[in-house]
């Protein structure tokens, strides 16, 4: 498994959100590098951002969510085109799973397990 891992849950439906596409990117002195994306699977999840066992450095990450695609694609209006959740890692060799609670209209988001 990947060091960070994702899952979107559509809170307006009630159920995983299918068909995410995210970007994760290393932050560092004004600059984004991107290092792995996906989209997520029927569960929402998105667990191979990062080859398994990939060594993890500590310092400033992004992860970038196209939620005006996934919202678009169900013909459904939406406010926020993409959501970015920038996080810090302090110890590289911990499991960092970043959900993302998502309505058309606001989102929320926590450091799971």
């Amino acid at each position: 498994m990947s060091a960070i891992t994702t899952h979107v849950l559509d809170t307006a439906r009630g159920r995983p959100a299918a068909g995410v596409a995210i970007v994760l990117e290393r932050v560092a002195d004004g600059h984004a590098t991107a290092l792995g994306r996906g989209v997520t699977d029927a569960d929402g999840r998105l667990r191979d951002l990062l080859p398994s066992g990939a060594p993890l450095d500590a310092g400033s990450y992004r992860l970038v969510f196209d939620t005006g695609g996934y919202f678009a694609a169900q013909g459904v209006e939406a406010f926020y085109p993409e959501v970015a959740i920038v996080f810090q890692v302090k110890n590289g060799g911990e499991h960092f799973h970043v959900p993302l609670l998502l309505s058309p209209f606001g989102y929320s988001t926590y450091r799971g397990s």
